[in-house]
């Protein structure tokens, strides 16, 4: 796989990510991922961002039911 900005070739390591949505946080250390060596852009295969997409959600409905009690 080549890097779309500078055509590197990708290699697969981990990279952490994180996301910021409506006051919540998720924070993962090491995700599976295509890294390029050369410019540092990441890309994540499908199954991952399914994951990162699940948890997020699951996150965001988890903190929902703490506004229903306050």
């Amino acid at each position: 796989m080549k890097c779309m900005y500078c055509q590197a070739e990708m290699k697969q390591s981990t990279v952490p990510f994180r996301i910021d949505r409506e006051g919540i946080h998720v924070s993962l250390d090491e995700v599976p991922a295509w890294v390029c060596p050369q410019c540092g852009e990441s890309y994540f295969e499908e199954t991952e961002v399914d994951s990162m997409q699940t948890l997020v959600q699951v996150v965001e409905e988890q903190t929902l039911k703490f506004a229903r009690v306050a």
